[in-house]
């Protein structure tokens, strides 16, 4: 595994396991477990993801097993747009999502969308941070230009910014903003979901076959050799070998520039800039 250091200096694995889409919570532990024992040690959930529980019972299991220790292994959450509305409910946030995990802490805690009054809660979770909550704080889907009058107003510059991030949306624009602010830009989505036939591209299943890798590994190695962080998720024990083992080969120049000419510049997932989207999620309740 390789590792990126955060503007607050502490380290990050580039690759983790995300959970989105896992509610079951027998499921839910069973694969973040078979994870953390396939190697993975950052594990990203979300308070919407509604398996926070699941999620820290497994952790708790490989603790207990001598898998990996609490300080080897990074837990991310995040607060959802229903406690986004001031400072004091994002900071309940926090300390819900802590007693649901079963932690006194997480690594990194993010805000899930640039929702709601996000400035306001952005500083509860500076505060959880301060008392020890939380190692770093960052954000999840702010665009180019919400991000980067966020960095212009905020006190702590966000250490990662959660967007989605993949061959056929590379977004480089959006990347060369974060780098501009000093911040980690971090993969959700790296497989587009499935979408676009990407397991079985032609182009990325020939430049798999000179390495002997899939095309998901190939767009996988991708990511983090542009200097993104990846959390692919997967429910099977195989397949989450098969994307964590990436490390032992690296793209060269053409093949990089092969793949991202599959960019076509906009989400097929969702559209953040959509007025319904937004209605939606902001009236997306997770908890009374």
């Amino acid at each position: 595994m390789e590792f990126v250091t955060l503007n607050n200096g502490i380290k990050m694995p580039l690759e983790g396991f995300g959970v989105f889409q896992i509610p079951d919570a027998a499921e839910c532990e069973r694969v973040t477990y078979d994870a953390i024992k396939t190697g993975y040690r950052l594990i990203d959930t979300a308070a919407a993801y509604m398996n926070e529980e699941a999620v820290g019972k497994a952790v708790a299991k490989a603790i207990a097993e001598g898998l990996t220790t609490r300080e080897e292994i990074f837990i991310t959450t995040k607060v959802w747009v229903q406690d986004q509305k001031n400072e004091e409910m994002a900071l309940e946030a926090v300390k819900t999502s802590l007693a649901k995990l079963g932690l006194s802490y997480v690594d990194l805690i993010l805000l899930h969308q640039p929702m709601g009054d996000y400035f306001a809660a952005y500083r509860g979770i500076e505060k959880a941070c301060e008392q020890g909550l939380a190692r770093a704080v960052g954000v999840a889907n702010f665009y180019p230009a919400i991000l980067a009058n966020f960095c212009e107003t905020v006190k702590t510059v966000p250490a990662v910014n959660q967007v989605e991030l993949h061959p056929f949306f590379a977004q480089e624009g959006a990347l060369s903003v974060m780098k501009a602010y000093g911040v980690h830009p971090q993969a959700w989505g790296p497989l587009a979901e499935g979408k676009h036939g990407i397991f079985t591209d032609e182009k990325f299943t020939a430049i798999g076959a000179k390495y002997g890798k899939s095309a998901a590994q190939v767009v996988l190695r991708w990511n983090v050799q542009r200097g993104v962080s990846i959390i692919p998720k997967s429910v099977r024990a195989e397949r989450m070998r098969q994307n964590i083992d990436i490390w032992d080969f690296a793209l060269t120049q053409e093949e990089m520039a092969a793949i991202a000419a599959k960019d076509l510049g906009h989400s097929e997932i969702v559209d953040h800039n959509s007025p319904d989207f937004v209605k939606m999620i902001c009236g997306w309740t997770i908890h009374e």
